[in-house]
């Protein structure tokens, strides 16, 4: 229920798939995301099982205001790695009520071209949603975890 109203929000903000292109063009419908310090962040939101796996892999830079939504079905374990992702990232897990349980800052990009190679972060606490910052967003705007995220 919880996934079919954050799809018909993004459909009714006006947001669209845009096709593949430059980096800074999402290739996901886009869903406002607003900071504790009122920065909002417009972030792709991957709610599908192949857009979660592609994530952020490939592109060569993320815009400061841009991020990509992680939108899981049910609470769970969720830990990510950086495999084919070039650039580093603020990677922000979240619970059912959006506040930030787990926070993994200016996490590298894996240099392994082997994906059981490269390293896991977070996935220790129960998370619903993940956010994806580029590298400093985080800091820049003081998130931390116990904040709350709106979207």
């Amino acid at each position: 229920m919880r996934l079919a109203v954050l799809l018909s929000l993004a459909l009714g903000l006006g947001c669209r798939s845009t096709p593949a292109g430059g980096d800074q063009e999402p290739r996901l419908p886009t869903i406002p995301v607003t900071l504790p310090d009122g920065a909002v962040i417009r972030a792709e939101l991957a709610t599908e099982p192949a857009d979660q796996q592609r994530g952020l892999m490939y592109r060569t830079s993320l815009a400061l205001d841009r991020g990509m939504l992680f939108v899981f079905p049910q609470p769970g374990l969720h830990p990510f790695f950086m495999y084919h992702t070039l650039i580093p990232l603020d990677i922000i897990w979240m619970d059912g009520s959006r506040q930030v349980v787990y926070l993994s800052a200016n996490t590298p990009p894996c240099p392994s071209e082997q994906r059981e190679k490269c390293p896991h972060y977070g996935g220790d606490r129960r998370a619903q949603f993940v956010l994806e910052l580029a590298a400093g967003v985080a800091a820049k705007h003081g998130l931390k975890v116990g904040d709350k995220l709106r979207f």
